[in-house]
């Protein structure tokens, strides 16, 4: 007997993770979604004019958060790397699937190719969520994405902030950063340890410019490794992270002001301009690789 699938975003959580048959495995960072009510939210915290054609979801689980965004995206692509839950999401939306309006990839998030979507929402498995956000930030499209309260906060920390380092200027290089909403650990199952936060990212070019993307994140990477040095230090004792052929050079050539901060007090701004020096007298030849 065939049984008739519900109106999208009319699931409730409890009974789609009773269907998967497999509830979530804190030690494989599964933490799903139960509340309702922060459910319904999410999709809400897209851009208002953001493109809903086509949404990617990393990590679906049971399908709490597919569920809902199948309510307002004409598609979504579902990258799953369990193949319990893989399995359960193509039984789940049959109709969806059947239609071409959910793809299910099973795959890890971190390894495979990226299909070409318009927004991302996603509740990210927090032991890989920087390095999925990563790879999502390049693509220029807005984001909705769920992560430890911590990191959420470092991630949209200015300048002169306690949480405001690498992070905050790395991510801010692609987006404008902000938390929407704070989730306690109650509104999951299994509860995690920590509290959790929707972080809303709207790509937008940064007010600098940067001769060299990957030199630019390379060296502010660098450069926080030794936050409590100043930045002459700083420049002077990560030569080996960097790749500077000439540090000494960067520093002659510097901000004498600059150079006397510590990078927690350094602007993206600034950052880029110190990186254009860097590039411009630091190495022995134009390859800056």
């Amino acid at each position: 007997m065939t049984r008739s699938e519900p109106p999208a975003g009319s699931r409730d959580p409890d009974a789609l993770i009773r269907r998967a048959g497999d509830r979530g495995n804190p030690d494989f960072d599964q933490h799903f979604l139960v509340d309702d009510r922060v459910v319904d939210r999410i999709p809400g915290y897209l851009p208002d004019d953001a493109d809903r054609s086509h949404i990617l979801e990393i990590g679906g689980g049971p399908g709490v958060l597919t569920d809902r965004l199948l309510a307002v995206a004409d598609r979504v692509t579902v990258i799953e790397r369990d193949p319990t839950f893989a399995a359960h999401l193509r039984e789940e939306f049959a109709d969806a699937t059947d239609d071409d309006r959910l793809t299910v990839i099973e795959d890890d998030a971190l390894e495979v190719a990226l299909p070409d979507v318009t927004a991302c929402v996603s509740n990210l498995p927090y032991s890989a969520s920087s390095e999925i956000a990563f790879r999502l930030l390049p693509l220029d499209i807005p984001l909705v994405l769920m992560f430890q309260q911590e990191f959420a906060e470092r991630m949209v920390a200015g300048v002169g902030e306690d949480d405001y380092g690498r992070l905050s200027v790395s991510a801010q290089h692609y987006a404008d950063c902000e938390i929407v909403e704070s989730v306690p650990n109650t509104a999951f199952d299994p509860q995690p340890a920590v509290q959790s936060a929707l972080v809303r990212l709207t790509p937008r070019e940064p007010e600098y410019s940067v001769a060299d993307e990957e030199f630019f994140l390379r060296f502010v990477k660098a450069i926080f490794t030794q936050r409590r040095k100043t930045i002459r230090n700083a420049i002077r004792n990560t030569a080996h992270i960097s790749g500077l052929d000439d540090a000494d050079a960067v520093v002659d050539a510097a901000d004498e002001e600059l150079l006397g901060r510590r990078a927690g007090n350094v602007a993206p701004a600034e950052f880029a301009a110190l990186a254009q020096t860097a590039v411009k007298h630091g190495f022995d030849d134009s390859d800056n690789g």
